[in-house]
């Protein structure tokens, strides 16, 4: 593995009030008699090469939502039915349903299928950045004989329009991922999304998620296009800025987003990155958080 140098993010986090996101340590000391089950969710970090190293994407998720309003998130959501349909897992180059459910330690018959997170990773991204990641032109299509990464920087090769559209079939017009790939002649790269963590909700909050974290690759100056209805803004950094930027209190943030962009912090490039967690064991994360005189602290087991 090529890093800059070696990391040991701590186990142990203390956070103070003022680099979470608003209204988060008032959830903390409501303990639920029964516990939220953990919905099924996806997050994808995209990794674009920058002048001084690896560059993601965080976007800020619109104070009006539900979830964590105001946090510098990744991109990410739920995962729907559609995710894991053959119509879906059937146009993934190099990702079968069985490769997905072993990657990610499921049972190939578990609801939803592994395959799905991989799908809903994808399509969040597409939805909520514009951008593309995996997707590639193939025969028959609109996009067939352009490469990914086109001159617009989004990291797919289409036009504006082609984008605009595209998108607007997902967020508005509730048309399948699928159906959108084969409108627009694309399939989906399996070797391009790899599967980097998985964090469950602590007990104590009200919505809870059972998300794996995915890293994918974009282009060189691609840029996010974000949905204004659920983001109001975003920026690309290093890990290392990200982090330095959340310790002055500029980005508040929840503590998978933290511990993600401490594992991220040390990789020289994109390849690197993503070729170190290429088959690499990744564990089942559920914190214990409790609130403190000052904010929050978190014990990752």
């Amino acid at each position: 593995m090529d890093v800059k140098n070696s990391h040991n993010p701590k186990s142990d986090y203390e956070i103070p009030v003022e680099r979470l996101p608003e209204g988060f340590v008032e959830t903390v000391g409501r303990v639920p008699e029964v516990p939220a089950v953990a919905k099924s969710a996806a997050t994808v970090v995209l990794v674009r090469e920058g002048a001084d190293g690896p560059e993601v994407l965080l976007l800020r998720r619109n104070r009006a939502t539900g979830f964590v309003p105001g946090a510098w998130v990744f991109p990410g959501g739920r995962v729907d039915a559609a995710d894991g349909e053959d119509a879906l897992a059937k146009r993934w180059d190099g990702l079968t349903r069985k490769g997905a459910a072993g990657r990610l330690g499921l049972a190939e018959d578990a609801q939803p299928p592994a395959i799905a997170y991989y799908g809903a990773a994808v399509r969040e991204a597409v939805e909520e950045t514009g951008l593309w990641p995996g997707v590639v032109a193939c025969a028959g299509g609109s996009v067939a004989g352009r490469a990914v990464g086109g001159p617009e920087g989004t990291g797919h090769g289409l036009s504006p329009r082609e984008v605009s559209r595209a998108r607007e079939a997902l967020l508005g017009g509730g048309l399948p991922f699928a159906q959108v790939l084969k409108a627009v002649g694309a399939r989906l790269d399996g070797s391009a999304v790899e599967y980097i963590a998985h964090w469950v909700t602590p007990l104590v909050e009200p919505r809870r998620y059972d998300t794996r974290f995915f890293a994918a690759r974009v282009p060189p100056g691609a840029e996010a296009v974000y949905d204004e209805r659920e983001m109001t803004g975003a920026v690309w950094l290093t890990p290392g800025a990200a982090l330095a930027r959340h310790r002055r209190g500029r980005l508040p943030m929840i503590f998978p987003t933290i511990r993600t962009l401490e594992d991220l912090c040390d990789f020289a490039t994109v390849e690197n990155l993503l070729a170190y967690y290429r088959g690499r064991a990744i564990p089942r994360v559920q914190p214990e958080i409790v609130r403190t005189a000052t904010g929050v602290s978190l014990r990752v087991p």
